[in-house]
């Protein structure tokens, strides 16, 4: 396919409520939609790449220099006929995994869109529905992080994931399990831990967790495995996996026992899928994090979540989660049963609210045909 345009839109959209994390507070999410243009048909992708540099080092910022000075340029006028041939077109870019992701998503919906298959089929994805939970963020006291997951609970969330900190820690997970001593619980740290801090979560092991996620520095593998070796809980690592290669040794190492694994994160669905194969290789089992993504990026998300080695609830969540009004025309809504139905329209299985999307476009750039 000759890749014959690539626009870019940089979005801010407000969230329903602030999100707070170890690394910060946000009441707008940030990010860049990449469509590419070829014989006709419009590939759409998302990068997930925020405005600040709390979870990873790429920024939207960054993300849009490396997209227009280095990965467009690769890109445009060439011939593409599968993702392969995009990783070596811009293989000398090094790192720069969300940038690289996004543009990655567009192409998969693009081919999908070609052919007229699904996401979920090109990835050999099984589950037509995928299990999920919410992910709270810290809240002004353990009574208000209470009434939050309430609201949640209602909705009917079958998994709650908590964020916590120093200092926010052992006692919002002990108020939380004493007041809803049956559901799955997890908790998420974003590395907000040195290994001699670490020490005081060690009583997070007497509340029946699903996991505990991310504790050490970003990173970190050594370290982890030391700390995985005090817990019965399993520790989950994020930030620290951002390849197959990454996560192999992970695993080698014992530094965890559980794997998220997040597209944007690694580089793209590929990377993502070699992850999920080689955990399922070695029984490790996965569940797929959320970066507050549009429908775009959650249609993604749903797809790669139907993968057999995805065994934990996902951080996909309902569009209401997040968005008031989302960029999308299909909104994702949750099922009784605490699940999401992945999409099975061509691509990604989305299509965009062109109304909503220019209200939230901070800027577009377009290369190429005009």
């Amino acid at each position: 396919m000759l890749i014959e345009k690539i626009k870019l839109n940089h979005l801010s959209m407000p969230l329903v409520s602030p999100f707070e994390t170890s690394f910060g507070r946000i009441s707008e999410r940030e990010c860049i939609i990449i469509s590419i243009y070829s014989g006709g048909l419009i590939g759409i992708g998302e990068c997930v790449a925020d405005r600040d540099p709390g979870y990873a080092y790429e920024t939207s910022g960054t993300a849009r220099h490396i997209m227009i000075d280095f990965l467009i340029p690769m890109l445009l006028g060439k011939v593409v006929n599968s993702v392969e041939d995009f990783s070596r077109l811009v293989t000398g870019v090094r790192g720069h995994r969300m940038a690289k992701a996004g543009m990655e998503m567009a192409l998969w919906d693009l081919f999908g869109k070609a052919q007229g298959r699904s996401l979920r089929t090109l990835l050999r994805g099984k589950k037509q529905k995928v299990s999920v939970g919410v992910s709270v963020g810290l809240q002004s006291s353990p009574q208000e992080l209470s009434r939050v997951i309430s609201g949640y609970l209602e909705q009917g969330y079958g998994r709650i994931k908590l964020k916590i900190k120093p200092g926010r820690d052992i006692g919002d997970v002990s108020f939380i399990r004493s007041t809803y001593p049956d559901i799955d619980l997890q908790v998420d740290a974003n590395s907000a831990y040195t290994y001699k801090s670490a020490q005081a979560l060690l009583d997070l092991d007497n509340f029946n967790l699903l996991m505990i996620e991310q504790p050490l520095f970003e990173d970190d593998l050594w370290e982890h495995h030391k700390l995985q070796k005090q817990f019965h809980t399993p520790i989950c690592l994020d930030e620290s996996i951002l390849s197959a290669r990454h996560a192999q040794s992970a695993i080698e190492m014992g530094a965890c026992r559980i794997i998220n694994i997040k597209a944007g994160r690694v580089g793209g669905l590929s990377e993502a899928v070699e992850i999920h194969d080689a955990c399922m290789d070695m029984e490790i089992p996965n569940w797929c994090g959320g970066m507050l993504e549009t429908g775009v990026g959650r249609a993604s998300n749903l797809a790669l979540a139907s993968l057999p080695n995805f065994q934990f609830p996902a951080d996909i969540s309902a569009t209401s989660r997040y968005y008031k009004q989302d960029i999308t025309n299909e909104d994702f809504i949750l099922n009784s049963d605490s699940t999401i139905i992945v999409p099975d329209g061509v691509g990604l299985g989305v299509t965009i609210n062109e109304k909503y999307f220019n209200e939230f476009s901070l800027s577009e750039t377009i290369y190429g045909k005009i």
